[in-house]
């Protein structure tokens, strides 16, 4: 931590370990070796291990790693999915998990099971909408992401290109977006992971048959070349299809003045101020008519928008107001 490239989980940790220890709390954080932090470092592995994510037992080793030892903390916050959930159950000390994937089916039934084997554990959400599956679990607060906007600086122009910024997938939509720049004529550049066996079969048949006029996969690109992509786009398109919990592309554009044209499906109003920091549309169909109102929306206003709402104060505060509940309801 921070990523250098895919991770916007570890960049929201990173943040915000960085931002408790600024307010003078004793924070460890348990990331690789190669992280760089202002809180004290414990590490299992040495490197972070990419291309085990997923598994089972790196990621016991490193959730054990802070569960072996969790008498010294007043709190714990996990973030490392639910393996780290249910076994905070087992510690004294207060756990609680940020939920950071959806809650839909198969996933939301595991965490059923985690409110039954580990109910003291509490949930802390990034969105109301990301809650709705499941509104009976111990929800404990709701925290939307936030960036480190210095990160992000803005630069108040209007781009020739769209943009897409993701997985690729069919519920990102990548595809979405290249039927759009063909519908308009207008370039596009693509980035994002493509590391995943589905990942690969996706792109090789929905996307990379399109590439060339003026369609770009640049692959998955470091943050100073995002940001610059961010910072002289035209407008970010996010056609998403599926109940995304967050959504970190789209603060980032509006961060770097860019607007974002966004299906409304998950998080997505929740995030996104309709013709403030973007535009909101019900299809994806739609985006080539919205593109001329997200013209109309000044970059220095999705940047006031993207500071008023999205601050790592003002997620910093609310999880330490988290982190206070979670310790007054220790038995």
């Amino acid at each position: 931590m921070p990523p250098t490239g895919y991770g916007g989980i570890e960049w929201i940790v990173w943040l915000l370990a960085d931002g408790l220890t600024d307010d003078g709390h004793e924070v460890t954080l348990f990331a690789s070796g190669d992280s760089r932090t202002k809180a004290k470092l414990e590490s299992v592995f040495e490197h972070a291990p990419s291309d085990q994510i997923g598994r089972s037992l790196p990621e016991l080793r490193h959730v054990l790693a802070c569960y072996e030892r969790a008498d010294e903390f007043d709190v714990i916050n996990d973030h490392t999915g639910p393996l780290g959930a249910v076994l905070g159950g087992l510690v004294e000390t207060p756990v609680v998990h940020t939920v950071h994937g959806p809650l839909d089916g198969e996933p939301g039934e595991v965490y059923e099971g985690i409110g039954q084997v580990a109910p003291r554990v509490g949930l802390i959400s990034l969105s109301l909408n990301q809650r709705l599956p499941k509104p009976e679990l111990n929800w404990i607060a709701n925290v939307p992401n936030a960036l480190d906007l210095e990160h992000y600086p803005c630069k108040p122009h209007r781009g020739d290109y769209l943009l897409y910024l993701g997985r690729m997938n069919h519920e990102k939509g990548a595809h979405r977006a290249v039927a759009v720049a063909m519908e308009l004529g207008l370039p596009l550049k693509l980035a994002g992971k493509v590391r995943e066996q589905k990942e690969r079969e996706y792109f090789a048949e929905f996307v990379e048959p399109h590439l060339g006029n003026g369609i770009e996969y640049l692959g998955e690109v470091n943050h100073g070349t995002k940001v610059e992509l961010l910072q002289n786009a035209r407008a970010t398109l996010f056609p998403i299809e599926w109940e995304e919990p967050f959504g970190l592309v789209m603060i980032e554009s509006m961060a770097c003045g860019t607007p974002v044209i966004a299906t409304r499906h998950g998080a997505v109003p929740e995030v996104l101020e309709d013709e403030r920091g973007g535009v909101i549309v019900d299809h994806w169909r739609e985006i080539p008519a919205a593109l001329e109102r997200a013209d109309a929306i000044e970059p220095a206003e999705c940047r006031r928008y993207a500071e008023e709402q999205f601050a790592p104060e003002r997620m910093v505060g609310d999880y330490e107001n988290a982190y206070l509940k979670a310790i007054d309801q220790k038995p």
